[in-house]
């Protein structure tokens, strides 16, 4: 799969509309009860990218976008700004933020994850793309200076210079961005019609990155 790590303009992802998805699926029985299963293990998320064009220069700014990667060739990057932080969103990343492991004495490479929690309940959702130069690493409640730690920014894996001792705790923040696509391999565009109001649609949709396809 064929991905560019450019970010699509963040000031028409800002006033985009979108949000994550989930597949299930649902058996009800005679009795009235239901059998739930579900599909996907990670949810999938998908925007509307046109919702957040307001002039013709960013029209024409997405079209130029939109013919780099090809229409739906190739993969880009995406600022959910509803979740883009290990953290709250109006709060700043911090190296304690998200828990991504336990050290062993041996393992040095970790992939970011992001912890959602909810009562009892939790899910663990993978982070492929942090930004560049946002991600803090923390072991045993240290934060560790940037030197003793590489990041992938185009895996989200963490690798430490030394392995993080047995039953510390390893923990990171960070910024991140989606792995996308466009939706469309044609822009159905009609410049009067956006000059009187209209709102183009521009789909894109998250990219499935298998972990054991970057590790």
């Amino acid at each position: 799969m064929s991905f560019h790590e450019a970010r699509f303009p963040i000031d028409i992802s800002l006033g985009s509309s979108g949000g994550p998805e989930r597949r299930t699926d649902i058996v009800t029985l005679r009795s009235g009860f239901e059998e739930r299963n579900a599909v996907w293990m990670h949810s999938r998320r998908s925007y509307d990218a046109g919702l957040g064009v307001r002039t013709v220069d960013q029209l024409a700014g997405v079209i130029a976008f939109w013919e780099a990667r090809r229409g739906r060739l190739h993969g880009f990057r995406w600022r959910d700004w509803s979740d883009y932080k290990s953290c709250a969103p109006l709060q700043t990343p911090a190296a304690g933020d998200q828990v991504i492991g336990t050290g062993d004495a041996v393992r040095t490479e970790w992939q970011i994850v992001k912890t959602y929690m909810s009562g009892s309940e939790s899910y663990e959702r993978p982070i492929i793309k942090p930004v560049s130069g946002t991600v803090l690493a923390s072991v045993n409640g240290v934060t560790l200076a940037p030197s003793l730690y590489e990041v992938d920014t185009a895996t989200g894996v963490v690798t430490f210079d030394i392995a993080p001792a047995n039953g510390h705790v390893v923990r990171c923040g960070y910024e991140f961005d989606v792995p996308v696509r466009f939706d469309d391999d044609k822009l159905d565009l009609n410049l009067e019609q956006f000059k009187q109001g209209s709102v183009p649609q521009i789909r894109v949709v998250e990219l499935r990155i298998a972990l054991e396809d970057i590790a």
